[in-house]
């Protein structure tokens, strides 16, 4: 009778996971549509940690994802954890690592019993006393870790290794899903602007042509010859632009800034642009060069932390992905430095694997631009995040 309640209770539980898992994973793409890119992954995290509670009576808990090109463990989710748990650096290492650096190396459970007497627990929560580590598996492959933490000896065992496994399984996959929905919506795009892009190139090239051959009927017949050297010139015009469009996926910024002229709170700042798009961080300089600011610009994220040590900004706008080093470690570096400096994200997708703008908005990020975005919208996030910290 009591194996019987006792299995009852525990299939009771597995429902549970099962239904709060599908839950997670439903990412509704209409639904992320209407959102930016800070309140996709607050859906996210919302629903992560709302499960946790309810479902597993998680308290104390700390959700990792793997940085494959660096090896690191990023926090994208903390609960009641102690302050010094978000500042670790740790690698997906067997040692040096702590337990989560354990799991993520080796792709194994792993239940402490007791944390004061177990050599690999970094500590996590005040007063822990015990602690349970699973592997977030996508496809055999380790992407993360989730780190449950008790004030209890004991506290956990094989059963609730088995849970949190299940449940672990769920958070990989609804963070692998938000990406692909991103990414898909992404390539949706590439590929219409690139279709465009094929059937203007066939028509403007026969209309550069046919005028070229105009032209030499109207030898000695300047009016006409100039009327058709300027349709030449348009074609071009337009030609090049449609090209550029297919190349990359260019923020909506014009070609010239809403106003001319200083603008008060921008005149005179210093601020740094960081992109490994030319067309981006070439434009937003003009844009806010034109306004009084005097602003340096960089391709890749690690001239950006070497300026930032040299210099002082007021202001500092990196995009999320850039070779070298990506914008958290930017935004870490300047917040490192002067935690007063206001720091703006760029992301071209809403949502990066790395997972910068949850981290770095628990941490005081001003504001994130999502790809395309106006001229407007750029002055807006600048003027608000320079009134932030006036100096």
């Amino acid at each position: 009778m009591v194996d019987a309640t006792l299995q009852r209770c525990q299939q009771l539980k597995l429902n549970a996971i099962d239904r709060a898992g599908r839950e997670l994973v439903r990412l509704d793409d209409e639904d992320l549509a209407k959102r930016d890119a800070v309140e996709r992954l607050r859906l996210l995290e919302d629903r992560i940690i709302r499960y946790s509670r309810d479902v597993l009576d998680y308290q104390h808990f700390a959700v990792f994802v793997l940085n494959e090109r660096a090896n690191k463990l990023e926090i994208v989710v903390s609960q009641g954890l102690a302050p010094e748990a978000d500042r670790y650096e740790l690698l997906a290492s067997p040692e040096g690592n702590g337990i989560t650096g354990y799991v993520a190396a080796t792709g194994r459970s792993y239940i402490c019993p007791d944390a004061q007497r177990d050599p690999l627990y970094l500590k996590g929560m005040e007063g822990a006393r015990g602690s349970l580590t699973v592997p977030l598996r996508l496809h055999d492959k380790v992407v993360g870790v989730l780190n449950v933490e008790s004030a209890r000896v004991g506290a956990f065992g094989e059963e609730d290794r088995q849970f949190a496994e299940i449940f672990g399984n769920y958070v990989a996959m609804a963070l692998h899903i938000l990406n692909l929905l991103v990414v898909e919506r992404h390539s949706a795009q590439t590929q219409v602007t690139g279709s465009i892009a094929a059937e203007l190139a066939g028509p403007l090239n026969e209309i550069i042509a046919i005028t070229g051959d105009l032209m030499e009927d109207y030898i000695g017949h300047d009016d006409p010859r100039a009327k058709l050297q300027e349709i030449v010139q348009q074609a071009v015009r337009a030609r090049q632009s449609v090209q550029q469009l297919a190349r990359a996926p260019a923020a909506d910024l014009g070609s010239a800034p809403v106003s001319t002229g200083t603008d008060p709170l921008l005149a005179g700042k210093r601020l740094l642009v960081a992109d490994d798009e030319e067309l981006i961080r070439q434009t937003v300089r003009d844009v806010l060069t034109s306004l009084g600011c005097q602003v340096d610009v960089v391709g890749d994220g690690l001239e950006a932390k070497r300026l930032i040590a040299a210099c002082s900004y007021d202001l500092v706008i990196t995009d999320v992905k850039m070779p070298g080093a990506g914008g958290y470690e930017v935004f870490n570096c300047v917040k490192n430095k002067d935690a007063d400096t206001q720091v703006i994200l760029i992301t071209a997708f809403g949502y990066d694997p790395n997972h910068s703008i949850v981290r770095a908005t628990r941490e005081g990020l001003a504001a994130v631009l999502m790809k395309p975005f106006t001229v407007r919208r750029l002055l807006d996030e600048c003027r608000k995040a320079l009134s932030a910290t006036r100096r």
